[in-house]
């Protein structure tokens, strides 16, 4: 019965966490699907591109309310029917998979850094408030989200292992750090570039797929002119 509600668990975080808030709240507040303009990602950092901080605030929220939401009924309800804080990790990383391939959206999604943070605070508030603040710090020194990202995912894991010692969540945090790490690849091109986005920097319009080449008419050959020049007159 046990395996049931694990599974049942997992599922029902997978869809929560396919919940792309970016494009829900930017339909609500009539602006432009995220997915059209800056980098293309459906999260809260390229929704404040748009110039909304409104908008951006409510998809930062709400992004993190899904990570955190199913493990914390999982770490206060879970008990009774047989689940754990191992099982709580691992509904959190089904909400983040959730976030990053969403089965409502064509699983085209974001790349879960704030349903991340949610799902540590979930697990862990001190855990969760120590990422946060690895975030913040580089965030506000260097300007760039996804390198606070990058320094933020890979701080997760060794700062629950150095605090509190490796446990069966490890394993999910880990994985989540590691898809946090993959999912930020072409940030990391333009890092090395120097071409990255800033936070709060205005977005350009997503690049556009390159128009087909023009359509011009079959030119007769210069052989088959010659051949009708050359028909008699009857």
């Amino acid at each position: 019965m046990t395996l049931l509600w694990n599974a049942l668990a997992l599922l029902a975080a997978y869809l929560i966490g396919s919940l792309s808030f970016a494009v829900i709240v930017s339909r609500f507040m009539g602006l432009n699907d995220p997915r059209s303009y800056g980098s293309g990602n459906p999260g809260a950092t390229n929704v404040l591109r748009s110039g909304n901080k409104k908008a951006a605030v409510f998809t930062l929220l709400f992004d993190l309310l899904k990570g955190l939401l199913p493990v914390l009924a999982v770490v206060l309800w879970g008990e009774r029917i047989g689940l754990d804080q191992t099982s709580a990790a691992w509904v959190g990383l089904a909400a983040f998979l959730g976030h990053l391939w969403p089965v409502f959206f064509r699983f085209q999604g974001g790349k879960g850094v704030a349903t991340a943070a949610g799902v540590l605070l979930g697990l862990n508030v001190l855990l969760g408030l120590a990422v946060l603040l690895v975030w913040l710090a580089v965030a506000y020194f260097t300007r760039y989200s996804s390198l606070a990202a990058l320094i933020a995912a890979v701080a997760a894991p060794v700062i629950e292992v150095i605090g509190w010692g490796p446990s069966g969540a490890t394993l999910a945090v880990l994985a989540m750090s590691a898809l946090l790490v993959w999912r930020h690849q072409a940030n990391i091109g333009k890092l090395l570039a120097g071409k990255e986005s800033k936070l709060g920097q205005k977005a350009a319009p997503a690049a556009a797929a390159p128009a087909p080449a023009p359509h011009h008419p079959t030119v007769r050959s210069h052989a088959h002119e010659k051949k009708g020049h050359g028909k008699k007159r009857h």
